[in-house]
């Protein structure tokens, strides 16, 4: 079997959103648990200068669904950060799920040597999409969806790797 961008950049973002989806839901179900709203674990972080739960998830998602649009050379769908509660992360996470399973596996054909230009606050970023996939998008996607998950086992859920990696 050959390793192919499109493989690698599909199978991770799929399992990446339907780890986050489960772990979001034994998150509601601790919280029910313990007789808590749920919707307090979003604002929890692991340090005060990091981003909080909500905007792990979100930003998760943005890299599950932007490198795959960049790398298929179509536009980003913008997504408004507007979610205030877990059901709404959720959503957020099936749109995200939808989105990246319309792409077929074509649409990525060539694009290992596609240019890739993104903004990174106030630098300009500038890849070849293989490296762009390899050693940019999938490190943000896990490192996002590692603080979700880091957050939420930090705060009792009971959660354990198996959630993170997902089945086989």
């Amino acid at each position: 079997m050959q390793i192919t961008l499109y493989g690698t950049a599909f199978t991770s973002a799929v399992r990446a959103l339907k780890n986050l989806d489960g772990i979001l839901d034994k998150a509601v179900a601790s919280a029910e648990a313990r007789k808590f709203d749920p919707n307090v674990l979003l604002g929890c972080r692991l340090a005060p200068d990091m981003f909080p739960l909500l905007r792990q998830v979100q930003i998760a998602c943005d890299f599950c669904k932007g490198p795959l649009a960049r790398l298929a050379g179509i536009e980003n769908p913008k997504f408004d950060d507007v979610e205030t509660t877990i059901p709404e992360l959720k959503a957020r996470i099936a749109r995200t799920l939808e989105f990246v399973k319309s792409l077929p596996e074509s649409s990525l054909a060539g694009a290992e040597d596609r240019d890739i230009t993104i903004q990174a606050g106030s630098q300009t970023l500038e890849f070849k999409g293989l490296p762009y996939l390899i050693g940019f998008a999938l490190p943000n996607m896990y490192f996002h969806v590692s603080m979700a998950y880091a957050i939420l086992r930090h705060n009792g859920v009971d959660i354990g790797k198996r959630d993170f990696i997902g089945a086989a």
